[in-house]
């Protein structure tokens, strides 16, 4: 790769009991891993143990670092950013939604596709409130000029959040990029360009090896 680009693999974190549940999860709830998220890691790690990241970056939340847990084992160096967490669904985490509260998010997930992203569920965040801290921790990983091969671990919505600002610098298309748990999405950086191009979008081949154990 040229020394003026930088490769950036991000990954969801594996499945949580709240992901499989259909629980309200967001920054508030800090959920562990279950079985088949830690399973989901482990074949991640062994479809990427000889790739030579320079770092390791993840959100504050433990479903994050236990994503990425055998990379830090291995030894590489790693740093935790609240600038990753998962957007803040306010009084609405932790429980299963009933049928208000869907009614809700469809329509203020349906106002933000509208270009409405300054709106925000009763004591959470707004993407635009996510997407103003995604661009401090993403001047701070541009400036990291030696870094060329890195791994972030994060969450569903805020990656939706950051791919719509890094591709699109439009919050209103964050929902045109789909995710799975321990889905990748592979991008590049170029320095000269100040671009980034989307190489990988929701891949799970590295999964390919738990279908038929699931």
């Amino acid at each position: 790769m040229e020394n003026d680009s930088k490769k950036i693999y991000i990954i969801r974190h594996g499945e949580t009991d709240f992901n499989r549940l259909g629980i309200v999860q967001g920054s508030g709830v800090d959920s562990d891993l279950n079985e088949k998220g830690r399973k989901q890691a482990l074949a991640f790690f062994e479809y990427f143990k000889d790739e030579s990241f320079d770092k390791i970056y993840s959100s504050t939340l433990k479903r994050t670092h236990q994503s990425v847990a055998k990379f830090i084992e291995k030894g590489l160096k790693w740093t935790q950013h609240d600038g990753l967490n998962e957007i803040s669904w306010g009084k609405r985490e932790g429980k299963i939604p009933d049928a208000d509260d869907n009614k809700y998010f469809s329509e203020i997930t349906k106002n933000w596709t509208n270009g409405e992203t300054h709106l925000k569920f009763e004591e959470g965040e707004s993407p635009e409130e996510v997407s103003k801290r995604q661009m401090v921790f993403l001047k701070m990983i541009l400036e990291e000029k030696s870094e060329k091969n890195i791994l972030i671990a994060m969450h569903g919505r805020a990656l939706k959040i950051l791919l719509s600002k890094l591709i699109h610098d439009d919050l209103s298309k964050m929902d045109s990029f789909d995710h799975t748990n321990l889905c990748l999405y592979l991008l590049t950086f170029n320095y000269s360009t100040n671009r980034f191009q989307l190489i990988l979008e929701n891949d799970t081949t590295h999964l390919n090896s738990l279908k038929n154990t699931q």
